[in-house]
C-alpha cells in the first residue's frame, strides 16, 4: 500500500463520513468522521461489490457515493445498538 493509496482513503472517507454524519445526524469531529467514512467505505464496498460483481477505485463521484451509503449503514446500526 502506497501512500498516495492512503491518501485517497482518508480524503474519501473524510468525505464520505461527513456526508453520512450530516445525513444521519451525527456528531463527531473530523477524525471520527475519517474513521466511520473509511469503515463505511469497506461496508460499502463489500455491499457493491457483492450486488454488481464489480469493484470501484479512486477519487470519483460512485466512490464517494457508496463510501457515504456504507458509512450511513454504519451510524445507523451503531445507534441502533446504543440505543438498547
Amino acid at each position: 500500500m502506497t501512500l498516495e493509496n492512503i491518501l485517497v482513503w482518508v480524503v474519501v472517507g473524510g468525505i464520505a463520513g461527513w456526508l453520512s454524519s450530516m445525513i444521519v445526524g451525527g456528531k463527531g469531529g473530523l477524525v471520527t468522521n475519517i474513521v466511520v467514512g473509511i469503515i463505511g467505505s469497506f461496508i460499502g464496498g463489500w455491499i457493491f461489490t457483492s450486488t454488481s460483481g464489480s469493484a470501484i477505485t479512486g477519487i470519483n463521484v460512485t466512490s464517494i457515493f457508496v463510501a457515504t451509503l456504507g458509512s450511513i449503514v454504519l451510524l445507523v446500526v451503531l445507534k441502533l445498538i446504543n440505543r438498547s
